[in-house]
């Protein structure tokens, strides 16, 4: 019972949320070195900045996330994170391909999100869910 939660000071808590990002114009280029690269990289960032990935998976056009955080970060920040340096990294790799896709330099992912909070009953479900897109 005390690893459902995470310890901090005097916090207790499990904070999950289920994160959908879109690529900008719907477009389908999540598939490959693409998909594996922005894997790597939401990997690296989640370490970085103390989130922790359970499970992500790409399809086509979007990105599933479930991912845990602390008490002191915001949602929004965290997308905003995911999005700027995900963003950052592909066009610096795979900027002749990119520039072909969006005329518009420096984009990747469109503006809006998915984002649910999710408890611990569902959590199975919506991880099953996650790693049978694509």
């Amino acid at each position: 019972m005390n690893n459902r939660y995470n310890h901090h000071n005097r916090r207790k808590y499990s904070l999950k949320v289920h994160i959908v990002l879109v690529t900008k114009y719907r477009k389908q280029i999540l598939k490959g070195n693409i998909a594996n690269d922005v894997k790597k990289q939401i990997n690296i960032i989640s370490k970085s900045y103390g989130y922790k990935i359970i499970t992500m998976e790409t399809d086509k056009d979007h990105i599933h996330i479930l991912l845990e955080y602390n008490t002191t970060d915001r949602i929004c920040d965290i997308i905003k994170i995911i999005k700027q340096q995900t963003t950052y990294f592909l066009w610096q790799k795979y900027h002749n391909f990119l520039s072909k896709c969006y005329w518009k330099k420096k984009i990747f992912w469109s503006d809006g999100y998915f984002a649910c909070s999710i408890g611990e009953v569902s959590e199975a479900t919506i991880q099953k869910y996650i790693e049978n897109q694509g």
